[in-house]
């Protein structure tokens, strides 16, 4: 099933969207500084390398996703006067 474009949305579901994604973000950027703290901790402390350094790189890619998914739910409540 295809996610619906925001011109498709109605009122509700934009705003809807757009605190679920803002959830969303953050939880995603606060875990994924966790992860790097983590992972540069064991690296340097334990002398070991961890896989806990390279996951923040991938969150940071659906982070990317999200803002840019969010930017356009913004867009478009601001063109709907919300």
């Amino acid at each position: 099933m295809a996610a619906k474009k925001p011109q498709e949305m109605s009122n509700e579901e934009l705003l809807k969207n757009e605190s679920i994604l803002k959830t969303i973000i953050y939880l995603l950027l606060f875990f994924s500084i966790v992860l790097l703290a983590l992972g540069i901790w064991i690296t340097i402390v334990k002398k070991q390398f961890s896989a806990l350094t390279v996951i923040p790189l991938s969150l940071g890619i659906i982070i990317m996703v999200n803002a840019n998914t969010l930017k356009t739910l913004q867009k478009e409540k601001k063109s709907r006067e919300l």
